[in-house]
């Protein structure tokens, strides 16, 4: 026992140990200058609806291709942190939700800015946004080599039955229908299939296209599918921005955080339904109106709720935050994104060169820490950027919608340009724009596309190599408890939207049963 407990002490002593080296090498002059870029890039890209945090990250993705991995990420998250801080200034002020997480912070921000109190609702979310990620992080500290050092341990049999429990939670959990899932996710796999097959070196769907020969480019089906389709759509609805204004002052800042300091209780709820559905692929939306939810249910305020309830803004910018960022640590550990922007990041170190998983504590150790290291002065830089600069960021939307629009397709065109500097590329993006467009007017979810086209091959992958180990025998994927529990839990999860529904069959078969008794019995 004293043994174990003296192992995770070295342990928690090496991690603080090599976070304080990844520190070294965020605090470079350069990298500080990208975070400050990265946050400021984002936080605009929050405010402007029709963008978020993936299509951003999307669009400006081939910006880092010079840079060394380590700054090329770190400032990519920043982007990523500036537009979960963005969204709500466009919340509260302007009831025109930034990003789809920030729909649940629209509920008591903006009547709290009708009120007059626009300053005091922006530095509550802010300041949860803030603490929510800190937590996340200081989770992703701790957790990620234990996850990490685990992973080791997997072969093909288990990496595929994780790739299996990720796709299947998606279906699952998912709020939609599960076949919109499923279809969305097939047409990921056909894409991901493209090309020269790795295990036999046949092609596979390329009809002729030499350009198809390594397979369809990620980044230029994301910058379509998220970019582009996004635009089309925001440009169908005709976004019009009319809001209130506010002014940051320092008072009001101070007062503000005295009124959070007795919702500590809520700000920790928010926090722990934030990370579990960041690791898991619940994602920043479903955190963000769960803990809603339930601090509307714990609140002796409950009633009102929905009136500009400060409580009802600190509850989903915390989860929301929380979720973000914690959707980084299977995506790190595991090279299994928690998100769509952890889908595009991944697809980011693969274009690097570098594989996410395991081995990258082993083999790329001061990239990792610094990575982690960034997260904190991220966060920390784009509390002080949001709280000083909040009017100049409201102004952005003073810009007629038609001006901003063709910016961001002139945008997206250059960035898929420079993948290859080929013209097929721009378009095949406009192509994956058109997909997306009509993915959203049909109400078909892109992140399991996006999930599907980034791990598919490897699924695929680890699928085949298990089984040649095993001669074609199925019977390795419940081979020893390791693999066998979690393609049991996989399969739970694919079944889930069967077995509620069974029982909520049963349920209401039984109510009317005991109904029609009573009325019997009457």
């Amino acid at each position: 026992m004293i043994a174990g407990s003296r192992g995770n002490g070295g342990a928690c002593v090496e991690e603080i140990s090599s976070l304080m080296q990844g520190f070294a090498v965020a605090l470079t002059p350069f990298n500080l200058l990208l975070m400050a870029i990265g946050i400021t890039l984002g936080v605009i890209i929050g405010v402007l609806p029709g963008l978020g945090g993936a299509n951003g990250v999307a669009i400006l993705l081939p910006l880092t291709f010079s840079m060394s991995p380590t700054s090329a990420i770190i400032m990519l998250s920043c982007i990523y942190w500036g537009a979960l801080f963005g969204g709500a200034i466009t919340s509260v002020l302007f009831n025109i939700p930034g990003e789809p997480w920030s729909v649940a912070t629209t509920f008591d921000g903006h009547p709290m800015a009708r009120q007059g109190r626009a300053d005091e609702a922006l530095v509550a979310a802010f300041t949860s946004s803030f603490v929510g990620a800190f937590v996340a992080v200081l989770m992703i500290t701790f957790m990620a080599p234990i996850v990490a050092r685990f992973a080791l341990q997997f072969g093909p049999a288990e990496f595929f039955a994780v790739f299996f429990l990720t796709f299947a939670s998606f279906i699952g959990m998912s709020k939609g229908s599960p076949f919109k899932v499923i279809a969305a996710m097939c047409l990921g796999f056909a894409l991901g299939a493209v090309g020269l097959d790795k295990m036999t070196g046949t092609l596979r769907l390329t009809f002729g296209h030499d350009e198809l020969l390594s397979g369809f480019d990620f980044l230029i089906a994301v910058i379509g599918l998220f970019g582009i389709g996004e635009i089309l759509t925001s440009i169908e609805d005709g976004l019009k921005f009319q809001g209130a204004h506010a002014k940051m002052r320092l008072s009001s800042v101070l007062t503000t955080w005295r009124k959070l300091l007795p919702y500590w209780a809520t700000s920790i709820r928010s926090c722990l339904v934030g990370c579990w559905m960041g690791i898991t692929p619940g994602g920043a939306t479903p955190a963000s109106f769960m803990a809603y939810g339930l601090a509307k249910r714990f609140s002796p305020n409950g009633k009102n709720f929905g009136k500009g309830e400060i409580e009802g803004v600190i509850a989903p910018e915390t989860a929301a935050h929380a979720a973000g960022t914690s959707a980084l640590l299977p995506m790190i550990t595991l090279g299994i994104p928690g998100s769509p922007t952890a889908a595009v990041l991944l697809g980011g170190l693969m274009i690097w060169g570098l594989q996410p998983g395991p081995m990258l504590f082993v083999e790329q150790k001061e990239f990792v820490w610094g990575l982690i290291a960034s997260m904190y002065l991220g966060n920390i830089a784009g509390l002080i950027i949001v709280l000083t600069c909040v009017p100049l960021f409201a102004s952005i939307l003073r810009i007629p919608f038609a001006i901003i629009a063709p910016v961001i397709l002139v945008v997206c065109a250059i960035g898929a340009y420079t993948v290859h500097n080929s013209m097929f590329d721009v378009w095949m993006m406009l192509v994956f724009g058109i997909i997306g467009y009509i993915f959203n007017k049909l109400e078909y979810p892109l992140a399991p596309l996006v999930l599907a086209i980034v791990l598919g091959d490897k699924a695929e992958e680890g699928f085949r190599q298990a089984l040649l180990s095993s001669q074609g025998d199925l019977s390795i994927f419940f081979s020893n408890w390791l693999v066998g529990s979690i393609m049991g839990l996989g399969i739970v999860l694919l079944t889930w939207p069967l077995i509620s529904g069974l029982f909520a069959m049963l349920t209401r078969r039984n109510a009317t049963k005991l109904a029609d008794s009573g009325a019997a019995g009457e």
